[in-house]
């Protein structure tokens, strides 16, 4: 996979509800973690071999695990938690 094979940002969600992610290209995403009434939001470069294989993962479409959402839907998250 490469950068021009997919367009980029992608937006992905855990099957939970609690982890979404904005992915920006083939090594670095923004996460924003769910923690009850609380969220943090992450910027990783991907430099390591299991940051970019968590990438790979959540690119992949035939995952199990991550849902591929809009990006109204990611921006909404974030925003119920800012002020």
């Amino acid at each position: 996979m490469n950068d021009k094979d997919i367009y980029f940002p992608q937006f992905r969600k855990l099957s939970n509800d609690k982890l979404f992610y904005k992915v920006l290209s083939s090594r670095e995403f923004i996460e924003i973690q769910v923690i009850g009434s609380v969220i943090k939001i992450h910027q990783i470069k991907a430099v390591q071999y299991p940051e970019i294989l968590k990438i790979q993962d959540l690119l992949d479409l035939e995952s199990k695990y991550y849902r591929v959402i809009f990006e109204e839907e990611y921006e909404a998250m974030k925003s119920k938690f800012e002020m």
